[in-house]
């Protein structure tokens, strides 16, 4: 509307520009015209002409009215005209001006026309936009009902199957205690029939070292190795020695990709039992590399053999040193086989004394000196199977605890070496 008046207001201010002008040329002219004629100066009086002049001159004065009639009639014809022509244009102004007000008045309407379309169609876009939101909601408020009725079945039956759970566990543990009393029992029994065994053996294993010592030093006092025997057997042990360490070198690189496995399988109970044998087991290389042996010194190297044994298809003799190393082979196998079934039990791990890192080595407790790797390795196997199965199944089928150390069975102990004596 503002636009409007003020394109109005600059057309009147062109018709006022330019009607001023043609007012006032029209009231100049009427003024003229409203004058007198001037009448020419009195002229004297002129002295009788002859009558030819006179009509002569009366037909010039006639000639000039004439003249000055049609020259009037051509400015009233000329005023006529522009008068015409000044309407014409004013009309025409006036005209154009109607036109103007009319086609402002038109695109108004158009404008507002248009205005009141786009506000039709704004509201109409808003009460689809009201009625699509309404039907979202309802959908929504829906589709939440739907999922609360789901979410409170789902809850209703997963308490269901923890009430059943719970039952089942109950019931589980309830079976589980029975289970652990009566293995407690077991294992209390076990244990008290496995002392007197112990006690038994030890009393009986004495009686027998005794008796061993006795005939040994009879037979020491009868008879020596040869100083040929002596020091082939020299020779051997140190070969063994020199093997046996170069073997150890290459252990350390098979501990570190063992650890990072059971890092890796997340078996820490495993883990650190490895990290405890391996450590045990470097400390042993440490001493072995200080080890001054004085093999001239050592009776094991004059010693006769005096038991023989059974292993791969073949026998072999050795003596009351071989023989003891031996019987410490079988009891440290029984100690880490122990604690490595302890230990999967823990990681809750599958059954498996063969993957152990110490039952691969199997070489705690060697030294190198005075049987074979390969039969301190066997030994040592032996035992960790045993100790292993007690361990894992927390049981003392094969074993006892006593003192804070575990043991093999003296009967078990026995049938595993089968030593049969050369006397």
């Amino acid at each position: 509307m503002k636009r409007l008046g003020a394109v109005l207001t600059t057309v009147l201010f062109l018709f006022l520009t330019f009607s001023a002008p043609l007012y006032s040329q029209q009231e100049q002219q009427d003024e003229k015209e409203s004058k007198p004629e001037k009448t020419s100066k009195p002229q004297p009086h002129p002295q009788p002409k002859p009558q030819q002049e006179r009509q002569k001159e009366k037909g010039q004065q006639q000639e000039q009215q004439q003249q000055e009639h049609a020259r009037q009639q051509q400015e009233q014809r000329q005023k006529q005209e522009t008068q015409q022509e000044q309407r014409a244009q004013q009309q025409r102004q006036k005209e154009q001006l109607q036109q103007q007000q009319h086609a402002q008045q038109e695109r108004a309407q158009q404008q507002q026309q248009q205005r009141q379309k786009e506000q039709t169609q704004q509201e109409q876009r808003a009460q689809q936009q009201r009625q699509q939101e309404q039907l979202q909601q309802q959908q929504h408020a829906q589709q939440e009902r739907a999922q609360q009725q789901q979410q409170q079945q789902k809850e209703q039956t997963q308490q269901q199957e923890q009430r059943a759970q719970q039952q089942r566990q109950q019931q589980e543990r309830q079976k589980e205690q029975a289970q652990q009393q009566q293995h407690a029992q077991q294992v209390q029994q076990q244990q008290v029939q496995n002392q007197r065994q112990q006690q038994e053996e030890r009393q009986r294993q004495l009686n027998q070292q005794q008796q061993q010592q006795s005939q040994q030093q009879a037979r020491l006092n009868q008879q020596r190795l040869s100083q040929e025997r002596q020091q082939q057997l020299i020779r051997q042990q140190q070969q063994r020695v020199v093997q046996y360490r170069q073997h150890l070198d290459q252990q350390e690189r098979i501990a570190q990709q063992r650890s990072a496995a059971l890092q890796q399988q997340r078996r820490m109970a495993q883990y650190r039992f490895q990290q405890e044998y391996y450590q045990r087991e470097r400390e042993q290389a440490e001493r072995l590399r200080r080890d001054r042996h004085d093999y001239d010194n050592d009776p094991y190297f004059y010693t006769a053999p005096i038991y023989r044994y059974h292993r791969g298809g073949s026998y072999y003799e050795i003596n009351q040193y071989g023989a003891d190393l031996l019987r410490e082979a079988v009891n440290n196998g029984y100690r880490e086989g122990f604690r490595a079934g302890s230990a999967d039990r823990e990681d809750r791990w599958r059954h498996d004394y063969e993957d152990s890192f110490a039952y691969q080595d199997a070489n705690f407790g060697y030294s190198g000196y005075y049987v074979d790797q390969a039969d301190y390795n066997y030994y040592f196997r032996q035992g960790f199977q045993r100790g292993y199965e007690d361990g894992y199944y927390n049981r003392y089928q094969y074993g006892v605890y006593s003192n804070g150390s575990y043991s093999i069975l003296g009967n078990v102990l026995s049938l595993i070496l089968n030593l049969q004596s050369l006397q």
